[in-house]
């Protein structure tokens, strides 16, 4: 994943800020539109790896009907994705499509 940032929000994600349950141990919320053809195959990554990784949720959230949040992130493109602790901070950021390798190594840092 390309940057690694702190939490654009100042405070921690919740459940009920991205309209989902947070991970036990980690969380990838990805930040999508109906049209977007990269967000397709970054979904099918991002389940794979949740799939992979005990604990770690898979959330989606539509960019154009949560505009809300995507200001308050400073969203830019989709797909964004978000990796989250167990807390709900954001330990990592990337747009665009991500490498699936580059997803497991921020779960892995996430998760420590």
């Amino acid at each position: 994943m390309a940057e690694s940032v702190g939490d654009a929000a100042g405070g921690a994600l919740s459940g009920e800020d991205i309209g989902a349950e947070l991970g036990e141990r980690a969380t990838l919320v990805q930040f999508s539109t109906a049209f977007c053809q990269p967000c397709r195959a970054t979904r099918r990554i991002l389940d794979e790896v949740a799939d992979m990784v005990g604990g770690v949720a898979h959330v989606e959230v539509d960019a154009e009907s949560r505009l809300d949040l995507v200001r308050r992130l400073d969203i830019m493109r989709t797909p964004t994705v978000l990796v989250l602790d167990a807390s709900g901070r954001v330990v990592r950021r990337a747009s665009g499509q991500p490498r699936k390798p580059d997803v497991i190594a921020a779960v892995g840092a996430a998760v420590s």
